[in-house]
C-alpha cells in the first residue's frame, strides 16, 4: 500500500485555481521560490490583430509569480506587477513562464518571470508580493470616496 503524500503549498493553490486550469495552463514544475507553467494559445485567446491578447500572457505570468511566491507556505498575494511585451505570441504556440525569487524581505518578495515561445523571449514580468494580505482582506482601507 503506498502513503498519500500532502500536496506542496504551490500544487494545493494551483489545484485551487479555476482560472488558470481551464484556461489549460499547466504546473510543469516547481520548487522553493520558483514554477515553471506551460500554456498553448488558444483562439479564443487571439484578438483583432490575430496575436495573443497580452491579458492572457500577463495571466500566464502572473499565475507562475503565485505560484513561485507561496511556494514557502504562508498565503502571498501580489502587491503588483510590471510586464513588458517583447514579441507576439500566436494561435497555437506553447508559452513557459518560468518565475524566480528574486528577494525575500519581511513579508514582501520580489520574482521576475521570463515567457518563452522555445528560445524566444515573449514577456518579461517582474512581481512584487506581500504575505498575509488575503488573510486580512480589505478591512482598514481608505479610499477617497469612504472618508
Amino acid at each position: 500500500m503506498t502513503q498519500a503524500t500532502e500536496p506542496t503549498p504551490t500544487e494545493a493553490m494551483f489545484g485551487a485555481d479555476e482560472a488558470s486550469r481551464r484556461l489549460g495552463i499547466e504546473l510543469v514544475e516547481h520548487g522553493e521560490g520558483t514554477a515553471v507553467l506551460r500554456m498553448t494559445v488558444t483562439p479564443a485567446m487571439v484578438n483583432g490583430h490575430r496575436i495573443a491578447h497580452g491579458g492572457y500572457l500577463f495571466l500566464l505570468a502572473d499565475t507562475a509569480f503565485a505560484c513561485a511566491c507561496n511556494s514557502h507556505g504562508p498565503v502571498t498575494v501580489a502587491a503588483g506587477a510590471d510586464i513588458v511585451f517583447v514579441a507576439p505570441a500566436r494561435e497555437g504556440d506553447v508559452l513557459v513562464a518560468r518565475a524566480e525569487e528574486r528577494a525575500r524581505f519581511g513579508r514582501s518578495g520580489v520574482y521576475d518571470v521570463t515567457v518563452r515561445r522555445g528560445e524566444e523571449v515573449i514577456a518579461e514580468f517582474r512581481g512584487r508580493s506581500l504575505l498575509g494580505a488575503a488573510e486580512r482582506g480589505t478591512q482598514g482601507t481608505t479610499t477617497k470616496e469612504s472618508r
